[in-house]
């Protein structure tokens, strides 16, 4: 492997902390040895041009600094490659780099953590998820879930998370659910009622809510949750416990296993790593081994 890797770095992630962390990062990559290329795109298909120049031109790695959705983007140039990945995680949610058991908001730890999975061989395989050729590493969401996404997408105040708070009470208000197709692997289709529908590769999304909590990056599955349709009051005693994981046994709670999801439901839009996919329908499948990354 080149000892010259590629910092790729996005300065808004984290409230600005993307900006701030690439020197820290850079300094700790330089005292391993490494020299560093540092990569800023003037937007997302712009750094993903640049992205994946770095990458056809054999790079060692490409190191995102900044948070899930800079990671999302990452993905899109690794994937199928042989250019391992590595994270230095200091956005908001950080759920790809949870998933993997890196140090979060702390650039030079992570850094110094990258770097030495590089030098020691502590580079592995793992599972993507795939949509239409788009790659997803931790949780594809539809539903509840997903319209909070969309509603604070739209607003512009309160700032940060808060909105996405604020969306989740809006939502609560109207809380419907919606008869959702899944079809898992080429099982018989399931037709029913349900509040949400996640497919995951990691655990998590949304900062640490570890709706499938049970999800292995390296099994060549998905974990599928299925929340069915239920009222205001049980979601709000089943949704706290998402942080712990402990939401599948309560009954409204289903779990599955599948290599190939198909889900179709009426006027709902999935989200990917916490970006947006499209509306339903859509196939995901999980692809083993898709990636290589720098990991404990």
């Amino acid at each position: 492997m080149t000892s010259e890797i590629t910092l790729f770095v996005n300065p808004t992630a984290g409230r600005g902390r993307g900006a701030g962390a690439a020197q820290p990062a850079a300094s700790a990559f330089r005292a391993a040895g490494f020299s560093v290329r540092v990569v800023v795109g003037a937007d997302a298909p712009d750094a993903l041009d640049r992205a994946r120049a770095a990458v056809a031109a054999g790079t060692g790695a490409l190191v995102a600094v900044g948070g899930d959705g800079l990671v999302h983007l990452a993905l899109q140039a690794v994937a199928g490659t042989r250019t391992p990945l590595g994270v230095i995680a200091v956005g908001t949610g950080n759920d790809f780099a949870r998933a993997l058991g890196l140090p979060l908001r702390d650039p030079a730890a992570g850094a110094r953590l990258v770097a030495d999975a590089l030098k020691g061989g502590g580079v592995r395989d793992i599972d993507l998820g795939q949509v239409d050729g788009h790659w997803f590493g931790t949780v594809l969401a539809s539903g509840f879930d997903s319209r909070v996404n969309d509603r604070g997408n739209r607003v512009r105040l309160p700032l940060g998370r808060f909105k996405y708070d604020w969306a989740m009470l809006a939502e609560l208000a109207t809380l419907r659910p919606v008869p959702y197709r899944i079809v898992l692997d080429d099982g018989t289709p399931l037709e029913t009622e349900a509040v949400l529908v996640a497919v995951g590769n990691g655990t998590s999304y949304g900062g640490g809510m570890r709706i499938t909590p049970g999800a292995d990056l390296t099994d060549g599955l998905f974990d599928v949750t299925v929340v069915a349709a239920c009222d205001r009051t049980t979601l709000l005693r089943v949704f706290p416990r998402v942080y712990r994981g402990t939401h599948v046994d309560h009954p409204v709670v289903t779990v599955h296993r599948a290599a190939r999801v198909e889900i179709a439901a009426p006027g709902t839009t999935a989200y990917a790593d916490g970006e947006p996919v499209g509306p339903l329908p859509l196939t995901a499948r999980c692809v083993p081994a898709a990636v290589r990354v720098a990991r404990p």
